[in-house]
């Protein structure tokens, strides 16, 4: 395999990552003024996320760096077209982590809502941009940029009721698994909308019909959508978070394989790639890094594992 496929591999892998993790992160951010009655339903409902959300942003750092190291002009490109979102987006992560960390510092109420509001907010804006941005760059048109924004909001949402079902007991996850329902109304029509906006040929992204495999992933993602919904009707917790979850990463995968070879306009991954000697060292540093970095990763989620139940005050 030559450096520069391992490497936009790599990228894609970080990303999917990226989604898969963030996803929940930004539905449970969403959600929690919905899902909790009182104060310690909303920290029930928050804490889901509290020992993970913090680690989970390193995906994006580790993305948007390998990005930089290993396809300056793709990293390049990328932030100059897309400057004002990306900039949004990094204005919701730094005031949703100051509503996450302030938020147990603070004595009152009052003050506790504003950080609620800038968890609501942070989490939001980057769920929603984030899907613009990535359909905008395949489609290239401002009602393509609409639907995935608006696709990717709903599935956060439904991933992080899933999510919240699966941590939590009593009142808060028979909420969230209300919300997921409620929130597939709105996902699974977004992701038919967003599937018929995929390009065909002649696009950046390559040409689909060239490529089934592609079509064969989209599908497969909006089957494990719906899997994830049917499954949360059905109580298993577990295996819907699995389902959407699934879902998610084989859509990032699909997404990434439209990509390929153009990740940009006019740019190709050969064009767009650093020397071979910066791939090299990227490559050595990479296969001692990534596996320390995903074991520890691993290991906080098991440590975290058991469900929560809210505080009786």
């Amino acid at each position: 395999m030559e450096l520069t496929t391992f490497w936009f591999a790599v990228i894609a892998f970080l990303w999917t990552g990226y989604f898969v993790l963030e996803g929940f992160d930004f539905g449970v951010g969403m959600l929690a003024p919905a899902l909790a009655g009182n104060e310690a339903e909303r920290k029930q409902v928050l804490g889901t996320i509290g020992p993970v959300w913090d680690g989970n942003e390193v995906w994006l750092i580790t993305a948007v760096g390998a990005m930089f190291a290993a396809f300056p002009a793709w990293y390049a490109g990328l932030l100059s077209e897309f400057y004002l979102p990306i900039v949004l987006v990094l204005v919701g992560l730094i005031v949703r982590g100051v509503g996450l960390e302030w938020r147990g510092k603070v004595r009152h109420a009052s003050d506790r809502a504003w950080c609620d509001l800038g968890v609501l907010v942070g989490s939001a804006l980057p769920a929603f941009l984030w899907g613009a941005v990535f359909a905008d760059l395949l489609r290239n048109s401002a009602t393509a940029a609409l639907v995935g924004g608006v696709f990717s909001l709903s599935v956060c949402v439904l991933h992080g009721a899933v999510f919240v079902a699966l941590k939590t007991t009593g009142p808060v996850r028979s909420r969230a698994r209300r919300a997921a329902l409620i929130a597939s109304a709105v996902a699974l029509p977004a992701a038919v909308a967003a599937l018929s906006h995929i390009p065909v040929a002649g696009t950046v992204a390559g040409a689909w019909s060239a490529a089934p495999w592609l079509w064969a992933g989209a599908l497969a993602a909006m089957a494990a959508l719906a899997a994830g919904v049917a499954l949360t009707w059905r109580g298993r917790d577990g295996w819907a978070f699995a389902a959407t979850a699934s879902s998610i990463a084989l859509g990032s995968a699909a997404l990434f394989g439209a990509l390929w070879p153009a990740p940009f306009p006019g740019l190709t991954v050969t064009e767009a790639a650093s020397g071979p000697y910066t791939l090299g060292v990227l490559t050595w540093i990479g296969l001692i890094a990534l596996p320390f970095v995903l074991g520890y990763q691993a290991w906080s989620y098991w440590v975290f594992r058991r469900r929560l139940v809210a505080e009786v005050s």
